[in-house]
């Protein structure tokens, strides 16, 4: 038995020209090009090379044009070399600083570059404590409300048809307690009551964009986590996707403590996304900085051997998710490059843009190990058999090339070439 048989489907395709007429006794090559599962990362690299020469406002995480373009260029091909899923951010704070001037050009330059490379685009977040607009802290609980519903609309309207996944609300479990700083999330979320503002952004979403993906995104996957997410799905909300995030920067998780915690999220049966995932080349956080946020490495953090610890724990983190667990449907690691968040080394390249050893692992495995290409001949109807890893193929002969897509429950597909 196939042990990733739940990643593969099988097919006849059969071969036609733009006649319509069969290609029989063909040669024919077929070579995977995209997969269905989504292997992720944070895509901000996106940001500057899609605005780099644009006269619009620079997006406040961009770095830009300090930054000389062969460098970005050379970092986004390869960050386009590696993944097939990009997270972009739509942290309030960041997206609208200003009320009512949001960085809508600067996102959607950066979305239809990454559509336009085959890569699926999510937003990340519509609804969080952190990174939020402080001018909205001049308004009272209603209108917060008010505002954060119509933000929802507009955002996930405006995305339509290009950014179609959207974290929703993010860290719930701690929302209505969080006491960092004021902020409004956690003011509506206290106002409303936390089953009740779930509802209410998801149901704005899904009204924005019924074809969308929405998830509920999470830290804390404790009890507490499970809990809400019953009580939502029990109460009609259209969770499409749960949300794991798996930042390891207290040490690495280890095979065991993700089954057992994967366990607990697959009894509600519906998809699963790692949808921030840390491995750092570095020494662990002191336990007692419970606040990921309140830790920061040196610079001087990594070395070769934790490079290679970290490209280890990479690879037996993602062969355990994609071999053993068919509800986790995407991984996305969060950081591309070291020296992003808390300047950790946590990325696949290095500051100087140069590939870790995690790099040349992951790229093994997703464009080599789990990967299909076939060589073969058409039959005298133009059909050919092909089993493999489910995803997105060209197909190549006469030097004619066309695609088709290969997923479940398809017994026969045509293709024009």
């Amino acid at each position: 038995m196939d042990k990733l048989g739940h990643r593969k489907a099988s097919a006849k395709i059969q071969l036609v020209g733009k006649d319509g007429k069969a290609l029989s006794n063909t040669e024919v090559n077929i070579n995977q090009i995209n997969h269905e599962f989504l292997f992720g990362c944070g895509a901000f690299e996106s940001l500057a090379y899609a605005n780099y020469n644009s006269d619009i406002n620079t997006f406040t995480s961009i770095k830009g044009k300090s930054i000389d373009f062969s460098v970005i260029e050379d970092r986004m091909n390869k960050w386009l070399g590696l993944f097939n899923y990009g997270t972009l951010p739509f942290y309030w704070g960041g997206f609208e600083p200003e009320e009512g001037k949001p960085h809508t050009k600067e996102l959607m330059n950066a979305a239809k570059f990454l559509r336009s490379k085959d890569v699926t685009v999510k937003g990340h977040t519509l609804c969080w404590q952190t990174v939020y607009a402080p001018w909205l802290l001049k308004y009272d609980d209603e209108e917060i409300y008010q505002k954060q519903l119509k933000r929802i609309s507009r955002d996930v309207g405006d995305f339509k048809g290009i950014v179609d996944m959207w974290d929703v609300i993010n860290e719930t479990v701690i929302m209505p307690i969080y006491d960092k700083y004021e902020n409004p999330a956690t003011r509506i979320c206290n106002y409303k009551g936390r089953a009740n503002l779930i509802k209410a952004v998801f149901n704005q979403a899904k009204e924005a964009n019924p074809d969308g993906i929405f998830l509920i995104n999470d830290f804390n996957l404790s009890e507490k986590y499970q809990a809400i997410i019953k009580e939502a799905l029990d109460s009609g909300v259209a969770i499409d996707t749960i949300g794991v995030q798996s930042h390891q920067h207290h040490g690495v998780w280890g095979k065991e403590h993700v089954d057992e915690m994967l366990t607990r999220f697959e009894g509600f049966g519906i998809p699963i996304h790692f949808t921030e995932n840390t491995i750092v080349a570095g020494p662990a956080v002191d336990p007692s900085i419970k606040d990921l946020q309140d830790a920061h490495y040196e610079d001087d953090a990594a070395t070769p051997e934790l490079e290679e610890m970290q490209a280890d724990e990479l690879e037996k983190m993602y062969r355990n998710l994609f071999e053993n667990h068919p509800l986790v449907t995407a991984i996305t690691n969060w950081d591309f490059g070291d020296g992003a968040w808390l300047n950790a080394p946590s990325g696949v390249i290095r500051k100087d843009g140069s590939l870790k050893p995690s790099y040349n692992r992951l790229h093994k495995l997703i464009k080599e190990e789990w990967h299909t290409q076939v060589k073969a001949k058409t039959d005298s109807q133009g059909f050919v058999d092909l089993s493999g890893f489910k995803g997105k193929y060209e197909i190549t002969a006469k030097d004619r090339k066309s695609t088709f897509t290969l997923a479940d429950n398809q017994k026969e597909i045509k293709v024009e070439i």
